[in-house]
């Protein structure tokens, strides 16, 4: 195991481990509408402390039972919830699959969190714990509400909170005919956020620089 006190990682994050998730819905409402698609990407720190993808898991998930389907969200996002063709699995599956890698990924980057990361990510966190509560999941490795949203930090970086348009100005391809699904979006959100803070980095905003204490460098008087 990584030492949580030494790693780059840990420090960067204050422990934390960010997680960048995306979900695909059958709606607005976290407690009544069903959670139809879902991906992470957990991230890698190289030696000098720059950040890139490292692993990603996606699902098709299955409505769960009792679940709202509004119409007018599967028309926008194009899936059938009922499709075999999904090769979608049951909810509970799903997220102990993704808990199961997080938590493997943080321990092994000395961190004592994980974090979700997202575009808008209130709503994306939101789904994600609706979904830990609903299927009773006690070891789950994400904080309750902690979060990182990069519309915020394009809008700060970029000038952009547009996914597609953050993305472009970034330099980072998107292809709007592959948007809204849950594991394209998820690693193009990956990659901008690897991108915002590798360029803070670069820029020299990390790591910050030691301030001394001035009562520690006072000298006593004779």
């Amino acid at each position: 195991m990584a030492d949580q006190e030494q790693t780059l990682y840990s420090q960067r994050f204050r422990g934390f481990f960010p997680v960048v998730i995306d979900v695909e819905t059958a709606g607005f409402n976290k407690d009544t509408d069903a959670l139809l698609e879902i991906a992470v990407t957990t991230l890698k720190m190289d030696e000098t402390g720059i950040l890139s993808l490292d692993q990603t898991l996606h699902f098709h998930v299955e409505p769960f039972e009792g679940a709202n389907i509004e119409q007018s969200a599967i028309e926008f996002n194009g899936i059938d919830p009922f499709s075999a063709l999904r090769g979608a699995v049951v909810e509970a599956d799903a997220i102990k699959e993704i808990c199961k890698m997080v938590r493997k990924a943080q321990k092994a980057a000395g961190c004592s969190r994980s974090v979700v990361v997202a575009h808008n990510a209130a709503f994306d966190h939101g789904f994600l714990n609706a979904a830990i509560e609903r299927n009773n999941i006690k070891r789950t490795p994400f904080h309750p509400f902690v979060s990182f949203d990069t519309t915020s930090l394009a809008g700060l970086a970029l000038g952009q909170t547009v996914l597609a348009k953050a993305c472009r100005t970034a330099g980072i391809e998107f292809d709007n005919a592959q948007a809204h699904s849950a594991l394209y979006d998820t690693e193009r959100t990956a990659e901008l956020f690897c991108y915002i803070v590798n360029k803070w980095q670069a820029l020299g905003g990390w790591p910050l620089p030691v301030v001394e204490d001035s009562e520690s460098t006072t000298q006593s008087p004779a």
